[in-house]
């Protein structure tokens, strides 16, 4: 019983934290153009999201909170396979929550999130079922989004290596499906990233977890335990550094694969750990507290990270800045009468969700930080600080 109600407080205390960052944070252009652009799944889910609770923030975020809730509970679910303590299973979800990707996918308006939730209810539903019950949920996403074309090609692979005939067939067939639907995507000239790639992997995972995780993937690989969880996470892994050799790839398809494999990372870390003496755990200690410590930090750094604009020389170097203004820039349109705005269409996207509607009446330029101030200027500031400048112009169409 106690357990559950420390799983309870987690995930409220991460839900509230949750909604805080949703109250400092604007629509990004990425999210406003697929609210504007063309029909998909996740656009879908928000426009309805939209439609039932209203037009703000809290509503374009409640999704992707709600995919971050139902996945933490499918982990947990997934955890009592390969760790039998309840103490361990929680420790587990605290590392899931806690990681870089997994706080920016609760968050951001993205693909990423769903992705993460699916692939989990996928693994729930064959670990706890019989195989005939992933077959509808298969189908649907081979339908919902083009991420899931690395699924399909993991589970080809698992299906031949395990000798499930028409579960190799299905997935074949479905990866057809998937590439009829959305393609296959080519980004970047043909150049090598693989540095690239591993610095994103490393952002979004931390170095020393994505290190370690790599590493088990690796070493049960040669040792031939290459279970469900392996050919999810290995496979897209695998494909990711291949491409990397020649373009840049889009680091959201692959990254909610490689995450699958904490539960074998949490349980051959608490294997190795248990197995010694406790004299020879100092260093194992030393790696989970480091670990501990560094994914606290990003996580509260991604949490108040307005307040990183005090210590930050240059305002556009902030790694979150594409995910603020748009809001106060909104309201103080509003606090000005202005009603309408003419600006460059990324901005006109995010404006617009606030109620600040597209039209030739005024015009809006970004304009440096040491621009001389005029009553046309509008400024941003957070912490007293300036972050964005710009001048509002009343256009003189007669």
């Amino acid at each position: 019983m106690m357990h559950r109600l420390v799983l309870l407080a987690i995930i409220s205390l991460d839900i509230l934290l949750l909604i805080f960052q949703t109250s400092t944070i604007s629509i990004s252009a990425h999210e406003a153009s697929l609210l504007y652009g063309d029909f998909s799944f996740i656009q879908w889910i928000e426009k309805l999201s939209i439609s039932l609770f209203g037009n703000h923030d809290l509503a374009l975020r409640s999704p992707m909170i709600l995919f971050h809730v139902l996945s933490v509970l499918l982990l947990y679910g997934i955890s009592k396979k390969y760790l039998t303590s309840n103490k361990d299973r929680l420790w587990n979800i605290l590392i899931f929550i806690l990681l870089p990707g997994i706080v920016s996918s609760a968050l951001m308006v993205d693909s990423a999130g769903f992705v993460i939730f699916s692939l989990l209810l996928f693994i729930y539903i064959y670990e706890n079922f019989t195989i005939k019950y992933t077959y509808p949920l298969l189908l649907l996403l081979s339908i919902s989004d083009g991420a899931f074309i690395y699924l399909f090609m993991s589970l080809i692979f698992f299906s031949y290596y395990k000798k499930y005939k028409t579960y190799f067939i299905l997935n074949i067939s479905l990866f057809i499906l998937s590439i009829y639907i959305y393609g296959i995507q080519r980004q970047g000239s043909p150049r090598g990233h693989l540095l690239d790639t591993i610095g994103l992997y490393s952002a979004i995972f931390t170095p020393i977890i994505f290190i370690y995780i790599f590493y088990i993937l690796y070493r049960k690989f040669l040792s031939k335990e290459m279970s469900i969880l392996w050919f999810i996470s290995a496979v897209p892994l695998l494909i990711s550094i291949l491409l990397s050799f020649r373009q840049n790839i889009y680091i959201a398809d692959f990254a909610p694969y490689f995450i699958m494999a904490l539960p074998l990372a949490t349980q051959t870390f608490l294997a190795s750990y248990k197995v010694r003496l406790p004299i020879f755990r100092k260093k194992y200690k030393i790696i989970f507290i480091s670990s501990f410590i560094f994914l606290l930090v990003n996580f509260f750094l991604v949490i108040f990270n307005r307040e990183l604009y005090i210590f930050i020389q240059n305002p556009q170097k902030h790694f979150a800045r594409k995910m603020h203004i748009a809001k106060e820039l909104s309201q103080e349109l509003k606090r000005r009468n202005i009603p309408c705005i003419s600006t460059e269409k990324s901005m006109s996207q995010r404006l617009n969700f606030y109620g600040i509607d597209t039209c030739n009446k005024f015009l809006l330029y970004q304009v440096s930080l040491d621009a001389v101030n005029t009553k046309e200027t509008v400024t941003i500031s957070y912490k007293y600080r300036p972050i964005y400048k710009a001048i509002v112009t009343n256009i003189n169409t007669q």
